[in-house]
């Protein structure tokens, strides 16, 4: 079962900052099957009052993997880095 991490990004300290990292992200999602399905592109909300922060959509074979790469060595380092030049949602869910 396929699964999702949808990464809201709420504010960028430092735009530089973020693109480093978003470069050094990239191969450690592929690494562990993991593929973008959405980033920061338009949004048109259709119904409700949602408005949100431009988001990054990446899926993954399982939610296992999602894991496995939000823990891993290569990854867990970059985590710290994107805290630092940004603030963001972070969620992890299971697809059909």
């Amino acid at each position: 079962m396929s699964a999702f991490v949808i990464a809201e990004i709420l504010e960028v300290r430092d735009p530089a900052g973020m693109r480093q990292y978003a470069e050094k992200a990239r191969p450690t999602i592929e690494q562990y099957g993991g593929s973008y399905r959405a980033l920061r592109g338009k949004m048109d909300v259709m119904e409700g009052n949602w408005h949100p922060a431009p988001l990054v959509i990446i899926e993954f074979p399982s939610l296992e993997r999602a894991r496995a790469w939000y823990d891993s060595p290569e990854y867990r380092p970059l985590i710290a880095q994107r805290q630092a030049v940004s603030r963001t949602n972070f969620v992890f869910i299971e697809g059909l």
